[in-house]
Formats: C-alpha cells, sequence, structure tokens
C-alpha cells in the first residue's frame, strides 16, 4: 500500500503542478501582477504550512540561531522564495507554461555542478558516473535550450500584444514576440539557476537546522516581505495590476497556489525520507508532459518538431544524471581496494527543493 500510495502521490503532484502552471497563463492574461503573486503565495504557504512545522520539527529547532543560519535564511528566502518564483512566473507570462514545466528538470544537474564546485560534492574526473552526471546535465541543457528556440513563440497565448498594433505593424509585432519569448526563457533559466543554488544552500543549511518543514515557513515569510519590498522599490507601490479578475478571484488563486505548494512540498518531503529523492525525481516530466498536453488543448499552443525532440533530449538528460547519482554510492571502494568514502553530500536530501 505504501508503494502505491508513493507511485500514485507522485503521479497526482506533478500533475497537479502541470495544471497549476497552465491555469497561471489565463491569471496572467487577465493582468495581475506576478509580484503581487509571489508576495501572497509565499505569505499563504508559510502560514498553511506553520502548523505543521510546530508539531513535526519543534524538537528539532536549535536553542540558538547563530548570525550565520540566520543569514543563510536570508540568502534562501532571497533565492528561492524571491528571485526564483518572480522570474519563473514572469517568464510563465512572457514564454509559455510547457517551456516554464521544463525548465526545472535542469536543476539536478546544475546542482551537482555548483555543489561540485563548492566542494560540497566529490567530483573524480576518473569516475564513469561523475563524467555521466556532467554528460547528461550538458544533454539536458541542449534539450531545455532546444524547447526554448525550436518553438514558435509566435504561437505563444500568453504575449499581451495590442491588436491594433499588430494589424497595422506586423513586423513590429513579430519582434515584440520575439523578444518577449527570449526574455521569458532567459528568465526561466535564470529562475532554474537561482533555484539550484539555493537548493545547495538549503541543503547545508539543515546540517545545522534539520527542520526543513520549519526552513520552509521562515524562508516563504521572509521571501514574502522581500518580495514586498521588491514591489514597492520597483514600482512605488504593492497591488495586484491592472487585473480584470476581482478581489474574491485574485484571493481564490492566490489560497490556490499557497494549497498545491503546501501538499506538493509535504508529500514529497514525507516520499524523500521514505525512499530518497531520486525515486522522486524520476516522476518530474510528469508536469512538462501534463503542461504541453493541457497547454495544446486548453490554449492551443502549437508544439513544434523541434520543440519535441528538445523534450526527449531533456528528459534523457534528466535520466542519465539521476541513474549515476543513484548508482555512484556504490562505488566506494578506489582500484586498491581500500575504503573510498566521498565528500558528505549536501544536495542528496534537497536533490528537488
Amino acid at each position: 500500500m505504501e508503494e502505491f500510495v508513493i507511485i500514485s502521490g507522485n503521479l497526482g503532484v506533478q500533475i497537479m503542478f502541470g495544471v497549476y502552471t497552465v491555469l497561471l497563463n489565463g491569471v496572467f492574461a487577465a493582468g495581475v501582477n506576478p509580484l503581487f503573486l509571489t508576495i501572497l503565495g509565499n505569505l499563504v504557504t508559510g502560514v498553511i504550512l506553520l502548523p505543521f512545522a510546530v508539531v513535526c520539527d519543534k524538537t528539532k529547532w536549535p536553542a540558538k540561531l547563530s548570525a550565520t543560519l540566520l543569514s543563510h535564511f536570508f540568502l534562501i528566502a532571497l533565492g528561492g522564495a524571491t528571485l526564483c518564483q518572480a522570474l519563473n512566473l514572469v517568464g510563465i507570462k512572457k514564454a509559455s507554461p510547457d517551456v516554464a514545466s521544463a525548465m526545472p528538470n535542469l536543476t539536478p544537474g546544475l546542482i551537482f555542478i555548483i555543489a561540485a564546485c563548492l566542494r560540497f560534492e566529490k567530483f573524480d574526473a576518473s569516475c564513469w558516473y561523475s563524467r555521466a552526471k556532467v554528460m547528461g546535465t550538458l544533454v539536458c541543457l541542449t534539450g531545455t535550450m532546444a524547447m526554448c528556440f525550436l518553438q514558435s513563440p509566435s504561437e505563444s497565448p500568453s504575449s499581451t500584444i495590442n491588436l491594433s498594433a499588430a494589424l497595422a505593424k506586423p513586423l513590429t509585432l513579430d519582434k515584440v514576440i520575439y523578444k518577449d519569448w527570449i526574455v521569458g526563457c532567459l528568465c526561466l533559466l535564470a529562475g532554474a539557476i537561482s533555484q539550484s543554488c539555493t537548493t545547495v544552500l538549503q541543503a547545508a543549511t539543515t546540517l545545522e537546522f534539520p527542520a526543513p518543514t520549519s526552513l520552509v515557513v521562515i524562508t516563504s515569510l521572509m521571501g514574502s516581505l522581500l518580495t514586498a519590498l521588491l514591489q514597492f522599490l520597483t514600482e512605488g507601490n504593492i497591488n495586484a495590476g491592472s487585473s480584470t479578475l476581482s478581489i474574491t478571484s485574485i484571493a481564490g488563486v492566490v489560497s490556490l497556489i499557497g494549497v498545491v505548494a503546501a501538499i506538493g512540498i509535504t508529500f514529497q518531503t514525507w516520499c524523500i525520507i521514505k525512499k530518497g529523492p531520486v525515486l522522486v525525481a524520476i516522476f518530474s516530466p510528469i508536469q512538462t508532459v501534463t503542461t504541453v498536453v493541457l497547454s495544446a488543448i486548453l490554449l492551443r499552443q502549437i508544439i513544434t518538431l523541434g520543440s519535441l525532440a528538445g523534450m526527449v533530449l531533456m528528459f534523457a538528460g534528466l535520466y542519465i544524471v539521476l541513474w549515476a547519482k543513484k548508482n555512484e554510492h556504490c562505488s566506494l571502494f578506489d582500484a586498491d581496494g581500500d575504503e573510498n568514502l566521498p565528500v558528505e553530500d549536501v544536495e542528496t536530501p534537497l536533490l528537488l527543493s
């Protein structure tokens, strides 16, 4: 029964994330500001998870919070809850939901590279598994870039272009749409890099603060405040934007974001504890497939052959990284038979964060 719950639950979570990503496209088309959505989404996530943090993590809280730990909280909130989410939401608005759902598949490979550069992860050029992870990351990156640049930006329904300007200056329209598409893809890539850096820092922080749910609550609430400050500094005020949606509808969307995030984080954390991060990561492409199918049906997004080829490359690269990650722990002895334990791998417990 536990195996069934884990498999069916992970499928359900990824499908839920895919549906949520497509729905966001309609929300942004109605004029909701991505920064405002980030503010309220983080706030709701923190409030929903707070009781679970108190119940599950209270015994794990340290007696005293050091200045280093507080600085880690700030950086995680800035990189993950603020920059990563804001960049992803802007990317969904300017590019498309299917590209947005594909980009997070880069994170396992990027996490490995970042952790190896910081010497948190052992990298041995003579080790086949280390080389496989680098190769898988490059294949995944190639596939993701193919999805970005071989997909037709003119078919993206999320581009907000004035119709009269489109009829008067079609060439200018094409340039604007293409520029928005490129900006959106770059925002999504920057979001994936920010998420990867934050995940490595998150995993390192849990060595001193072994309370993952409490960490999410703290950084979500801090991220909400930081995003509010960012919107105030860049736009002069904090508002929902020129939205055609009512306050009630926006509140419903924000509540949905908080519930989706809370359910996904809680269930995936439980699965990681039970079966490890690699098994959970195997299901992540389901979100991309769900988003692509729903985008084609509901948003009439045309998927090109080159984009499909890029998706196949992306999945292949992801699974190469996960396969190497799963099997490298078996290589604990060197050529002389001496024990050769790897450097402490801080990325393992939070590979999917």
